[in-house]
């Protein structure tokens, strides 16, 4: 059972790819969603016998590498950490399927793109149920992979070549971090499993590794360059820029990857390597430093956005911030219980919000719709639900998981922890705003789009439809049913899947914390939403005049904090120089080929013509060369047999090479 669910999406990605064009667009939607349906309904008696049962398996199913102390299997893990992360892979997968089948109808490549879903299913569940490093950073680089293929699914469309592009490289380079990581552990630990690496992790606390000349604490290198990965992945503050340019891709793909699995990949990673960061407090404030920050500047820039899948785009950055301060604060149980809510009502949000696209007529620009309350009322309610679950609304899904990550935050009692609670704070308030800000542009203001447009808007079919109304239900309740499993006071769901030490764990003081600082974050959020509200409805002059005023803050907002225009001046603009006129120009055009293969051939070529020249075609000068030639190695020969007696070869080699190029010289001065 455990292999079929995971090999499923693989058999459904080989399916619909391979054989699409036999069996028709109809037949690769029917096998696709039939395939993931039966994923997610293996993976709920997974999660029955595994977590809830309290039964771990570990499926070892061959040996990939062996070479001396170099041993990697291919073997799988399924704990409760893993089960998690099954269901809602599993689940999310299936409702995009299904989702998609009407959602691209109209597009002649429906098959490719159902076949890049499921495999993309397939490297996912390859990450989360991993039992080494190495295995995982298969399915690591796959789901990279996956993401490059459907964000640039319309290869026609230069701005999706570029995203698909943006997002390559700056998920490399925090792959790069990963695979050093991974180096590191198998130098430290002479193995990359993770039952034998989290077993040896408290022996070496205080051992020491040699980076880049400098002697580093081991532990603590490891966690840095994991988290290096995690960065790229999770989207945190630095290489965050290129998950709101993959929305070029279709809706699907963005709540499929970048909303519910994909950037999670780095928060999973950072849970599962618990027992290595737990030895390493200075990383850990890193880790809580970067995550507020990115949580608190993505929020500042979604305010600003106009595009309707921009704005969801930020707002899952800042969410991921949520996530990875909560494992940076030492309670990965709770950045996961968030990790799981926020899947739900964020892929309700970004499916939603492909209806509203599909709508009015592939239009994104949030100030060019308005009106659509009456048009699409069921899309108007699913995007209601999904963004009152996001801004942390009381009794949905998002306030059991926020609320918590940020009480624990203030119960740390560190400067830190303080620091990490008032910018989480501050960030519900800027999501709860734009939030609103988003349903009032898009359903309650006047229409401002073409009357044509409007005319033909209306609710999407059956597909969609039923979509919308599953993800709709545990956007609603799954936070209040799972919460006291997940993070409960004594519960042992997690068992020994996640490690949190005794010294870090503080989940009991954030339930003594002052009231007010527990009620702080929901104030904000109502005051948020609210002040948007009646911003947008009533006072929308005001508004145009504090724009004006702030221009320069809007601007600076609006632009995303000028992160790529840095990037691209600091960095990509010198590298391209470097590379054309250093690397290509001067080396590789240079000194390689004069040096190289067409230096020498050319020397060849030249020393043939001057030979070719002194060609008389005269027989008798034929035979005074080859008697000539004879006679000088023969007179060699006779040379060095005779010096060899009297001086060492490597002398007369000197002399032979001196005499050569001394000639030559001369040669050449006359």
């Amino acid at each position: 059972m455990y292999l079929i669910f995971i090999f499923l999406p693989l058999i459904s990605s080989i399916t619909a790819g391979l054989f699409g064009h036999k069996i028709g667009h109809k037949g690769s939607c029917f096998l696709t969603v039939l395939y993931l349906f039966l994923t997610f309904l293996i993976s709920i008696f997974i999660f029955y016998e595994v977590s809830l049962m309290s039964s771990p398996v570990y499926i070892k199913l061959i040996s990939w590498i062996d070479s001396s102390t170099f041993n990697v299997d291919w073997g799988f893990l399924f704990d409760s950490l893993t089960t998690v992360m099954c269901c809602v892979v599993s689940f999310i997968s299936f409702i995009v399927h299904l989702y998609s089948v009407e959602y691209m109808s109209s597009d002649p490549h429906l098959s490719r793109f159902m076949s890049y879903l499921s495999l993309f299913t397939f490297f996912m569940l390859i990450l989360i149920t991993a039992d080494n490093y190495v295995q995982m950073f298969v399915g690591w680089e796959g789901v990279g992979l996956c993401s490059y293929l459907l964000i640039n699914f319309w290869f026609t469309r230069i701005q999706a070549n570029k995203a698909a592009i943006k997002a390559m490289i700056l998920n490399r380079i925090g792959d790069f971090g990963l695979a050093l990581g991974i180096f590191s552990i198998y130098i430290t630990f002479k193995s990359v499993d993770y039952s034998t690496v989290f077993s040896l992790a408290p022996l070496f606390i205080h051992y020491k590794i040699n980076f880049l000349i400098f002697e580093i604490n081991s532990i603590s290198l490891i966690c840095f360059l994991l988290f290096i990965g995690a960065m790229g992945k999770s989207a945190q503050l630095g290489l965050h820029t290129w998950l709101p340019d993959a929305m070029e891709g279709p809706t699907p793909v963005s709540a499929l990857i970048h909303a519910a699995t994909m950037v999670t990949a780095g928060v999973f990673l950072l849970a599962r390597s618990s027992v290595l960061l737990e030895y390493s407090f200075s990383v850990l404030e890193f880790i809580t430093i970067l995550g507020a920050l990115t949580a608190f500047i993505s929020a500042t820039i979604g305010l600003t956005q106009n595009d309707l899948k921009k704005v969801i785009a930020y707002s899952t950055c800042s969410q991921l911030g949520y996530m990875v301060f909560s494992c940076g604060l030492s309670n990965y149980n709770i950045g996961m219980f968030h990790l799981m809510n926020h899947a739900f009502f964020k892929a309700l949000l970004f499916l939603s919000a492909g209806s509203v696209i599909h709508a009015v007529a592939d239009e994104q620009d949030m100030r060019k719709m308005g009106g659509l309350k009456k048009l699409t009322p069921f899309t108007y309610s699913m995007m209601i639900i999904g963004s009152l679950a996001l801004m942390g609304f009381p009794f949905l899904t998002g306030f059991y998981s926020k609320d918590v990550i940020l009480e624990v935050a203030y119960g740390k009692y560190t400067t830190i922890g303080h620091f990490s609670y008032f910018l989480g704070s501050f960030g519900a308030f800027l999501t709860a705003f734009y939030s609103i800000r988003l349903i009032c542009l898009t359903f309650l203001v006047k229409p401002n789009g073409f009357k044509k447009v409007l005319t033909y808007s209306a609710d999407s079919s059956y597909n969609i439809v039923s979509s919308l109304a599953i993800l709709a239900i545990p956007s609603i309740f799954i936070g209040f049913f799972f919460k006291d499993m997940l993070i409960g006071m004594g519960t042992d769901f997690w068992g020994n899947s996640i490690y949190i030490s005794s010294v870090n764990c503080n989940l009991i003081e954030s339930e003594f914390i002052n009231y007010f600082f527990k009620i702080f974050p929901v104030l904000l959020s109502c005051l948020g939403a609210l002040s948007s509200f009646f911003t947008y409805i009533f006072f929308n002059n005001i508004l145009i005049s504090l724009k004006l005023k702030l221009k320069v803050l809007y601007t600076f907002l609006n632009r995303k904090w000028f992160f790529d225009k840095l990037y691209n001046e600091i960095f990509v603009q010198k590298f391209l120089n470097f590379s054309y006129n250093t690397s290509y120009k001067l080396m590789d055009k240079g000194i390689i080929e004069i040096f190289g293969p067409l230096g020498f051939s050319n020397t060849i070529f030249s020393k043939a013509n001057v030979l070719n020249s002194i060609n008389t075609k005269i027989l008798y000068h034929y035979a005074f060369t080859i008697l000539l030639s004879i006679t000088l190695i023969l007179g060699l020969y006779q040379f060095y047999f005779f010096f060899n007696l009297l001086i060492n070869f490597k002398i007369f080699l000197i002399f032979f090479l001196s005499f050569f190029f001394f000639a030559k010289t001369i040669q050449i001065d006359n």
